[in-house]
């Protein structure tokens, strides 16, 4: 039942996501008044569940090397963010969400190559050609349909999403995954409350209410699909939280009235052929 982790983890984040947008589309909200709150309620859920759950956590881990990539692994985490929704603030949400899995090709690709345990052909190969297949649904006229505000997050993610999954997975092998998104959490609200936690003053009971909602969907999302990174790997937790962007379409042409576009369609069904061919394979 490996498969129903980053499977929930995928319904979470597109839940979440399709959230973040309508809160963005609210009146008086940008990225600045979203991150200002956001991350430091992601940091109160995220301890509400340590305390909950009462994994492990071992001070020694702060320090010394473990130290230096959790530092390094919050701060892609908080630039990510920065760039990530201040593209959302502009950007159609389905473009966004595909665009993001992208990485997934250059994660894929690196993570395979620097794990040993990462390289079983039977997960690999349809991790890449579902990653493949997304983003073939967003090239056009012989190049990626890419809104100038979102080039940015777009090249930031290609470079960024491989280190920072070497990371976690590094991470991962010390830490229970609770406890290591409470630091990283943690870390990212200071940055944003520091950032544009004026900013949010302006917003408003129902706004603020709306945010828990989403921020309690994003951290069940993280807390699973990183169980998961640590029980089963990264490359057979991309392949299947692969969907969440798709996930995310659907929900913007439903919810959002966004434009229909066959190539997305084709690719959804691409990607579950993809996790179906890897579940077959892995047990054999």
């Amino acid at each position: 039942m490996a498969f129903l982790i980053p499977l929930l983890a995928a319904l979470s984040q597109a839940s979440s996501v399709t959230l973040d947008k309508v809160i963005l589309g609210m009146r008086r909200v940008d990225f600045r008044d979203y991150t200002g709150v956001s991350f430091p309620l992601l940091f109160v859920i995220t301890l509400a569940a340590y305390l909950l759950l009462r994994p492990p956590f071992e001070p020694e881990l702060l320090m010394g090397s473990f130290g230096l990539f959790l530092a390094a692994s919050a701060g892609l985490m908080i630039i990510t963010n920065i760039l990530y929704y201040r593209a959302l603030d502009r950007d159609q949400l389905g473009e966004i969400e595909t665009f993001a899995l992208l990485a997934g090709i250059p994660t894929i690709v690196v993570t395979s190559i620097l794990f040993a345990d990462e390289r079983n052909p039977a997960v690999l190969i349809p991790a890449l050609v579902a990653a493949g297949a997304v983003a073939w649904s967003h090239w056009e006229r012989r190049h990626f349909a890419i809104a100038r505000s979102t080039l940015p997050f777009f090249l930031w993610a290609l470079a960024a999403a491989p280190l920072q999954a070497a990371l976690i997975k590094v991470l991962l092998a010390a830490w229970h995954p609770v406890s290591l998104e409470l630091v990283r959490s943690a870390l990212a609200a200071a940055v944003f409350a520091i950032l544009y936690g004026r900013a949010a003053r302006t917003i408003s009971a129902k706004t603020f209410w709306a945010l828990v909602i989403t921020n309690v969907l994003s951290a069940i999302a993280w807390l699973l699909l990183y169980t998961s990174y640590q029980r089963s790997g990264i490359v057979y937790s991309a392949l299947l939280f692969s969907l969440q962007p798709l996930l995310v379409y659907a929900a913007a042409l439903v919810v959002l009235k966004e434009r229909f576009a066959w190539k997305k369609v084709l690719a959804f069904h691409v990607v579950i052929m993809a996790i179906a061919v890897a579940e077959i394979l892995r047990r054999y």
